[in-house]
């Protein structure tokens, strides 16, 4: 067995988990499609957000999925880039907030 942890054709297993548990993958495909389908929100505002958003998560199959996907719905790679940026604020910025804790923590020890 190969030592690569993530793979691009290791995403086509995702469908054995369609057949383990039919309900629960259409289930999920259907939410998916939903909240990705365009509404208040342009499916590329939201395929921007959902570029962000992988990055935070840190989903290598979500990250490659999505930027093809917001690039068919016609992001720019300058738009792309700075929806990177503000997710990788929010994430650093998300530490620097949870700073406070460490702080009381250090007080109360």
């Amino acid at each position: 067995m190969e030592d690569i942890l993530y793979k691009k054709s290791h995403f086509s297993r995702l469908g054995e988990l369609k057949e383990h548990a039919p309900q629960a993958f259409e289930a999920f495909v259907q939410f998916d499609q939903q909240a990705l389908a365009p509404g208040a929100l342009s499916r590329k505002q939201k395929e921007l957000i959902a570029v962000a958003a992988a990055h935070i998560t840190g989903c290598p199959y979500c990250i490659d999925l999505h930027t093809a996907q917001v690039k068919e719905a016609g992001a720019s790679i300058e738009e792309v880039s700075e929806a990177i940026f503000v997710a990788t604020a929010l994430k650093a910025g998300s530490a620097l907030a949870h700073s406070v804790n460490a702080m009381n923590s250090y007080d109360e020890a």
